[in-house]
């Protein structure tokens, strides 16, 4: 081959990959930032990636874009390997025309999309744009349509993560708000689909754009964003982390890691952990932390409705799903965002063949009108139709409280739960002793006249007949009433068990959850 075809070779690639120069690539790295290609070599194994289209272009020529053509376009797509497994991923690049999305741009990420669908690869989306490029017009919002019927179609088949590491606004959030999980960057990402000047001069409001739209708001307030770290860099190690847990796509089983962690492994320490007096709260990661392997749980959405806690741990080396209500918050009573956060990770883990696991401890649905006006009905019933519909191996531990229809909703036997154990410390029942006596011994405390002797009796009758394990395990709604400090190998036997489940749902296009 000529020397000169080489040189003219290597010249276009130094040229695609200085992007947008070297003037914007430092002023990236003075906000903090990597560039587009630092992301992605840090998230792949070293050496592996691939690039597609490195040399496509847009074809506007409007408004002097013909003499703004930058080989890539702005976005830089390919696929890789995140621990020797291969994963799809399309980095935007805010050095080149703020990152902004036109038609050349969609195309390659589109074609990664399709690619990652047809070979059955994870997806990584890194984004960090400045929106719609607006001198292309109609095509930048047809690019942006092409990309989420991608999502909608991909959603349930191969696993799609979106990182904000930059600016992601307007008709941009939709994409990744459509993907399984988003991680978002402390101090340098942003999502909002108006910004602050729009909202001033339309409501008056005044709102600064970390305020409005940055990672601690998405992660603590509106429940849009699923973590958030303090750095690019250890952004996208938290993603190869959570990959770990997942399968490459809904055919596969999820990866089995090596564990050194005994299976039979009992701890004592579990056997105190529940407070004799049932009223008194105690934190579940206290439980969680000493049943998985190696005390290791990738938590999802940690600082939104804290009341319900989700995330993925191993038990002997096999990923599972973990739902566990949390008495410390709220009492661990169900209510709307906790209802949500809960449903959509139950669906997610049901999707992509990972068990679940949950931990109940509920007294039931938070009570008062703001529940009631805001749809608790509806958004409550949105966890008990995932745990219905989820075909996935599901093993339940009641740890103390299951109260009323919150009891149900718990992935309870009535629902499909496979094995279903219970503390001796449980209580299984419509409601607490002292409301059911309230209701069920009205006359006979109004007759006592305000003698608290003989409601604490009553109260404790209720207690020694319904609030306790027993009656539930009579009636085969329990499996077993275990010791606490045996709940690691009763969980793992259980799962190694309902390894070959099979079980299927009606055949249908799709359901109709309560939305």
């Amino acid at each position: 081959m000529a020397v000169d075809a080489l040189e003219e070779l290597r010249k276009r690639h130094s040229e695609a990959e200085l992007g947008g120069g070297e003037a914007r690539i430092k002023k990236q790295h003075d906000a903090g930032k990597l560039t587009a290609r630092e992301r992605i070599h840090r998230l792949l194994d070293p050496g592996t990636f691939v690039e597609l289209d490195k040399f496509k272009t847009h074809r506007c020529n409007e408004f002097g874009m013909g003499n703004k053509k930058t080989p890539g376009d702005g976005v830089i797509t390919g696929y890789g390997k995140i621990d020797g497994r291969h994963v799809c991923v399309f980095s935007q690049d805010f050095t080149v025309l703020g990152g902004s999305l036109g038609e050349a741009f969609a195309q390659k990420v589109c074609k990664v999309m399709d690619f990652a669908v047809k070979q059955g690869y994870p997806v990584v989306g890194l984004n960090d744009s400045g929106g719609a490029r607006i001198q292309e017009g109609v095509a930048s919002l047809a690019g942006y349509a092409d990309i989420f019927l991608r999502n909608a179609l991909a959603s349930g088949v191969v696993p799609q993560i979106s990182a904000i590491m930059g600016p992601c606004a307007g008709g941009a959030v939709y994409s990744p708000a459509m993907t399984d999980f988003i991680f978002m960057v402390e101090n340098s990402s942003y999502m909002f689909i108006t910004g602050p000047d729009v909202i001033k001069t339309v409501t008056r409001e005044e709102v600064t754009m970390e305020a409005l739209g940055g990672a601690m708001t998405h992660n603590t307030r509106s429940g849009v964003a699923d973590l958030h770290t303090p750095s690019d860099e250890e952004c996208v190690a938290r993603i190869r982390e959570l990959l770990s847990y997942l399968p490459a796509n809904n055919t596969e089983d999820p990866p089995i890691l090596a564990t050194g962690d005994d299976p039979e492994r009992r701890d004592p320490a579990l056997n105190g952990i529940v407070p004799d007096n049932p009223n008194k709260p105690y934190d579940i990661f206290e439980i969680i932390n000493r049943v998985v392997d190696d005390g290791r749980f990738f938590p999802i959405q940690p600082d939104y409705a804290k009341n319900i806690v989700t995330g993925f741990a191993r038990l002997n080396g096999r990923s599972v799903g973990i739902v566990a209500n949390q008495p410390s918050v709220l009492a661990g009573c169900l209510d709307i965002n906790s209802s949500i956060k809960a449903a959509r990770f139950v669906r997610f883990c049901d999707c992509f063949n990972i068990p679940i696991v949950t931990f109940v401890d509920v007294p039931g649905f938070l009570p008062g009108t703001a529940q009631e006006y805001g749809g608790i009905i509806k958004h409550g019933a949105k966890l008990l139709y995932a745990y219905c519909e989820a075909t996935v191996p599901k093993v339940t531990v009641i740890t103390r409280k299951a109260y009323g229809g919150a009891y149900d909703v718990m992935s309870s036997k009535h629902i499909r739960g496979d094995i279903n154990l219970a503390y001796p410390s449980a209580e299984i029942a419509v409601m607490g002793p002292d409301g059911a006596v309230n209701i069920i011994f009205r006359n006979e405390i109004k007759q006592a006249g305000g003698d608290e002797s003989k409601r604490t009796e009553l109260v404790a009758e209720y207690r020694r007949t319904f609030a306790n394990p027993y009656k539930a395990a009579e009636l085969g709604y329990i499996d077993d009433v275990i010791v606490p400090e045996d709940t690691r190998p009763h969980l793992i036997n259980a799962l190694e068990m309902l390894k070959t489940k099979r079980d299927t749902n009606p055949p249908k296009k799709h359901g109709n959850i309560p939305l």
